[in-house]
């Protein structure tokens, strides 16, 4: 365990006892809240995990970096995106992923694109945006998120 994570838990068990002192009743129920969060995104965590060590194991480093490494230039930027736009996942659990992503040869450009694409885009909850803020705004929302998204992707991949 690294330091970071060393200091992370030590503060979360600092601040659970200040809570404990400060309110018990409330901290229970907070944490009744954090194991049912805990369990309802299992699932997730699993399979992107899953995922992961398919993706370690049945993907050669050299297919990753032809599909969305420096190589495949905007074609695999534009991949990842679509890719991130597509898929619902918490943006949380997409690190591990596009960690894992960047260590097998992806470039960071297609990591940013991929992560922020994530979080912007959402062509699972469409449908349920079209709804709410009108078919023209949702639309034009993620349309503009997804060219935003890239163009912040490539923004990383050049100062980083």
């Amino acid at each position: 365990m690294n330091m970071t994570a060393i200091f992370i838990n030590a503060l979360a068990v600092v601040c659970l006892v200040f809570a404990l002192i400060k309110d018990r009743a409330k901290t229970k129920q907070a944490l009744k809240m954090a194991v049912i969060s805990f369990f309802r995104i299992s699932p997730t965590v699993l399979a992107i995990i899953i995922i992961i060590g398919l993706l370690s194991g049945f993907v050669p480093e050299s297919q990753i970096s032809k599909i969305v490494g420096e190589d495949a230039g905007f074609r695999g930027v534009l991949t990842v995106a679509l890719l991130g736009a597509v898929l619902h996942i918490p943006s949380l659990i997409s690190f591990p992923l596009a960690a894992s992503l960047l260590e097998r040869g992806a470039s960071i450009t297609s990591v940013a694109v991929f992560i922020t694409t994530l979080t912007m885009i959402g062509m699972v909850t469409l449908p349920l945006e079209i709804r709410i803020l009108g078919k023209k705004l949702a639309l034009l929302r993620n349309g503009l998120s997804f060219i935003i998204a890239i163009i912040i992707g490539l923004i990383m991949g050049a100062i980083l």
